[in-house]
């Protein structure tokens, strides 16, 4: 049978495709740069960075199912950083704080060459999709604010913040996927791997 790998070392990503059921042979991150390029904007460096990913796990992981995605926070069209300290926390979450933003998501899927006219590693068929979700904050007081950096739940997440955690009492308003706030939209990830014949391996 062909190996279904996740080119992703986010433990969200990989929890959010075993709650529907997705569950990967295998969990394989890529490192690449992710530096956005010049004038780039949001939507299109999520898809770049969710095909770059999967494509390169797909050159070493040739003949399996590969998929990649990412996930990019962003006010207009000012992209915002994984937080990796206090400082870059603080500063995403006090601009975020009582705006909308949107979150972009990419999502990339590396697939045995079957024909198909979109091809890329030795044959692949190769399909990518974009998701947008929009979230409102309410205005945060420099209480939360501290109270937030306090915490350590934003390290490592776009934008400063993990709206499953305790961010979620920030939230007044979603429009759009949940899941893909969280790291990986699940419609458009199983319409993906269903159409390529990629079925849930467990009973909902």
């Amino acid at each position: 049978m062909t190996e279904f790998i996740l080119a992703s070392s986010s433990p969200r990503r990989l929890d959010l495709l075993k709650q529907i059921g997705y569950v990967p042979d295998q969990v394989d991150a890529a490192d690449i740069d992710e530096t956005p390029l010049a004038d780039e904007t949001p939507i299109r460096l999520a898809e770049r960075l969710a095909l770059a990913k999967a494509r390169a796990v797909a050159e070493r992981r040739q003949g399996c199912f590969v998929l990649g995605a990412d996930t990019v926070v962003a006010c207009g069209q000012r992209i915002l950083p994984k937080a990796e300290d206090e400082a870059t926390a603080r500063s995403c979450l006090t601009l975020l704080s009582g705006r909308r933003h949107r979150v972009h998501g990419g999502i990339a899927l590396v697939s045995p060459g079957n024909g198909i006219s979109n091809s890329d590693v030795s044959g692949s068929a190769v399909s990518v999709r974009r998701v947008q979700t929009v979230v409102v904050f309410k205005r945060l007081s420099a209480g939360e604010i501290e109270r937030y950096i306090a915490s350590g739940e934003w390290h490592g997440k776009a934008g400063g913040y993990a709206i499953q955690g305790l961010a979620a009492a920030f939230v007044r308003e979603i429009i759009g996927s949940y899941s893909n706030v969280v790291g990986l939209s699940l419609f458009e990830t199983a319409q993906m791997l269903e159409g390529r014949g990629i079925r849930p391996r467990m009973s909902l």
